[in-house]
């Protein structure tokens, strides 16, 4: 008798589960994601006033999935490094990127990519999908020319990370066979 109640009982439970049950999407082949500098300081330490992090970018990850993704972007046009909503990428405190000295605050962040250069495009306009919404020049904070090279390893999710290094960090960004660098000093 206690056997068939409980087994009554959870049949009766999976089957209540089941009607309320929410259905999600599937996942974004493209999911969000998000770098900080220096890449140690634990996330609850965000929960203080004080933010120990000099910096932080969200971005998403477009995948290669076998087919040559990057090589579209190789034609100087301005692109968002990514998909879905431009990078953007956050300060908290002053850094100077090229000769441009950048206060804090957030920022988006686009390259112009050639086969061996990656311009880096520094932008006010928060918010924005992508290339198609800035105005010429008028949300243009600065430009740096990146350090390029190539992976030995095929890198099939766009990837960025910061990279320490004397006097500030490197912007990394990975992606099928090319790696690319900004510096950023503090």
């Amino acid at each position: 008798m206690k056997r068939s109640f409980l087994l009554f009982t959870l049949a009766f439970a999976l089957i209540s589960f089941g009607a309320v049950a929410q259905e999600f999407e599937d996942l974004d082949a493209s999911p969000l994601d998000v770098a900080f500098f220096p890449t140690n300081v634990p996330k609850s330490d965000f929960r203080e006033d004080y933010v120990p992090a000099k910096m932080k970018i969200y971005y998403s990850r477009p995948q290669l999935k076998g087919v040559d993704k990057l090589t579209k972007h190789m034609n100087g046009s301005i692109w968002r490094m990514g998909a879905n909503e431009a990078n953007e990428i956050t300060f908290y405190q002053d850094v100077t990127i090229g000769d441009a000295k950048i206060n804090a605050g957030t920022y988006s962040l686009f390259a112009e990519v050639t086969e061996n250069t990656w311009t880096f495009i520094l932008h006010s306009k928060l918010n924005t999908w992508g290339r198609y919404t800035l105005d010429k020049g008028s949300s243009e904070i600065t430009r740096i020319n990146g350090v390029v090279s190539k992976s030995d390893e095929k890198i099939e999710a766009l990837s960025m990370m910061f990279k320490e290094v004397d006097g500030g960090a490197h912007l990394v960004v990975g992606w099928q066979n090319t790696i690319a660098e900004m510096p950023i000093k503090f």
